[in-house]
């Protein structure tokens, strides 16, 4: 199947949607920043607002996901993405000078609002294509999500510094009102086996842990790529200024990665072996930065990197399909939300406490070194994992002749 059959009314509409929800997230963490940064102390305690909005996405969205009713899915989407605007407008209205515990609660309110709706808008999403379109869905999808984290940054500085600092905040508010008002395009829910009889649906979850540490995995490397880059540029004595067209070539690349994936409906290999095999190429592709000392090998290094990191990312969520049944499915990308999440404020903290002892390059090869021990974990369990039956990539041959051939497909 080709990206143009995707160019249907309800993907179209989807992705209107997800723009709008998503594009507030993704301008957040810096937003906050910009929000206090003219107050006594203001970075510090941007940086604390920032990370209480991560904590209250990483802590909410399994608690969320685990509750969401596939076949009643968008109202529950609507409340988290009403919490979340609503937050956002709290912390626009407050602005800089409000009360640092108020701006604190407001900003994981702003975080775990709607921390559950990228897991029901994936759902959502898979549900409106064929089987045999779910890889260039998602591959549309990551695409689109790489274009949005390019461009909040800029959009955020822009407003912040040519404007007032609290428009960023409104704007967000905005848009993720809009996204609500979006979801009534779409579909209520999404078709979903019931559970089997005894099983709950946390046992369901934990079933998939493999696929969530791979996918922290991931994460762990961007973590390094954008947090100990600027140091790293430090050390080689060379201008800080590039740290952002470095790490735009990294989100280029993924974004390119992501769309030739999904060039192809299915690639050799089991998804868990070409997950590992992408991961290692990553690893090898930051690993290098540590060791390169120019800023073309760098820049080579870090948009090699990218281009395998979201088809690392896709393998995972495309594992989460085989694993889970559908009516998990949003539970399971929403644990994975929060397991990336993780993965980066792991590798974050472990590289900020390096810093103060190692060398920049140092810190770089640790966390990579963590990324291969948590990759082999990952692989490890995920040969452990038993297959589900009608799950994966199996059923992409019955779902053609309609619901009741796919249900009889097996592994």
């Amino acid at each position: 199947m080709s990206y143009r059959e995707l160019a249907t009314r309800p993907v179209l509409a989807w992705s209107a949607v997800a723009v709008a929800a998503r594009l507030p997230v993704a301008m957040a963490p810096l937003a906050l920043v910009f929000l206090v940064r003219e107050q006594p102390g203001g970075y510090t305690l941007g940086a604390v607002l920032a990370a209480a909005y991560v904590v209250g996405e990483i802590v909410a969205a399994p608690v969320l996901g685990v509750r969401m009713n596939a076949e009643r899915a968008r109202p529950q989407i609507a409340v988290g993405l009403a919490a979340g605007a609503a937050a956002f407008a709290g912390l626009g209205a407050a602005g800089g000078a409000a009360h640092p515990v108020l701006l604190g609660a407001l900003a994981f309110l702003a975080g775990a609002g709607p921390s559950a709706a990228p897991g029901g808008m994936r759902a959502l999403l898979t549900s409106l294509v064929p089987e045999r379109a779910v890889t260039q869905a998602m591959s549309m999808e990551s695409v689109l999500t790489f274009g949005i984290w390019a461009a909040a940054p800029a959009l955020t500085t822009g407003l912040a510094l040519g404007v007032d600092p609290v428009v960023p905040l409104l704007l967000q508010a905005a848009l993720m009102a809009l996204s609500v008002a979006g979801l009534w395009l779409l579909p209520y829910g999404w078709a979903a086996e019931k559970p089997e009889e005894g099983v709950s649906m946390r046992r369901v979850l934990l079933r998939a842990w493999p696929v969530y540490v791979t996918g922290a995995a991931g994460l762990t490397l961007l973590a390094l790529a954008e947090l100990i880059l600027p140091a790293l540029l430090e050390q080689r004595a060379i201008a800080i200024g590039w740290a952002g067209p470095l790490l735009a070539g990294f989100s280029v690349g993924s974004a390119v990665g992501a769309f030739a994936y999904g060039l192809r409906g299915s690639w050799p290999g089991r998804l868990p072996v070409q997950s590992a095999v992408l991961l290692a190429g990553v690893t090898a592709g930051v690993a290098l930065t540590a060791v390169l000392p120019s800023t073309v090998g760098i820049a080579v290094a870090l948009a090699a990197a990218g281009l395998l990191q979201a088809p690392a990312g896709l393998t995972r969520n495309l594992a989460l399909r085989q694993v889970l049944p559908p009516g998990a499915l949003a539970a399971g990308y929403s644990v994975m939300y929060a397991a990336v999440g993780a993965g980066y404020a792991a590798s974050g903290t472990l590289a900020g406490g390096l810093l103060n002892v190692v060398a920049p390059s140092t810190a770089i090869l640790c966390g990579v070194g963590l990324t291969v021990f948590l990759t082999a974990l990952g692989v490890w369990g995920e040969r452990r994992i038993p297959p589900r039956e009608g799950g994966g990539e199996t059923q992409v041959a019955a779902t053609d002749a309609g619901p009741d051939a796919a249900r009889k497909v097996r592994r």
